[in-house]
């Protein structure tokens, strides 16, 4: 990128409140799915520059961000985990935080033994003070062991801190619980 365009850019950053431009963000981000071979348009956001622990360009974030949503769809849960560190950790809801790659791969394993034919899409992803919020989409049809034969469609997020590499060092992720189980015909 030329020296007048960063000049430009930066001075377009200053103009605008974070607020304004993590809501801009998120309208300008594409829907990532699964291998669906559909290619949306979108405003270009490349060059923008986000900060959680270390720097990240925008566009290389937004690049991570699908692809951990194609990770979910690979049914290969080391997938999952390799987004991140070695000593990273994923909590899901109230449950405990699964604490490195093993233990995040078996909450991968879980998911995708669970629902065979899940799609994890990206819905947006907003660089906020307190971290990354990846939002996201789940569907699928339950139909692994003891499944209910249900289809599921929930919507989350996950809140996401990053290590020195450009990994995943805590994901707190959430869903309403309530409505999966409505979905799944399970009643707690």
């Amino acid at each position: 990128m030329g020296t007048n365009k960063k000049v430009k850019i930066k001075k377009m950053e200053k103009k605008l409140s974070s607020r304004v431009s993590a809501i801009m963000l998120a309208f300008g981000l594409l829907i990532a799915g699964c291998n669906n071979g559909v290619e949306k348009s979108a405003n270009d956001s490349s060059g923008t520059e986000t900060k959680n622990e270390k720097t990240m360009e925008q566009d290389k974030l937004i690049a991570f961000g699908k692809k951990y949503a194609e990770a979910w769809c690979s049914q290969k849960p080391a997938t999952v985990a390799s987004f991140f560190s070695s000593t990273g950790s994923l909590s899901v809801n109230t449950n405990p935080p699964a604490v490195g790659r093993e233990a995040i791969a078996k909450v991968a394993e879980g998911f995708m033994t669970a629902f065979p034919d899940m799609i994890v899409s990206m819905d947006s992803l907003v660089t906020q003070q307190n971290g990354t919020a990846f939002h996201w989409t789940l569907t699928g049809t339950n139909t692994g062991p003891g499944g209910t034969g249900n289809k599921v469609k929930v919507s989350g997020m996950e809140l996401w801190q990053f290590d020195t590499d450009g990994l995943i060092r805590e994901s707190k992720g959430s869903f309403d619980s309530e409505e999966y189980n409505r979905q799944l015909g399970v009643k707690k």
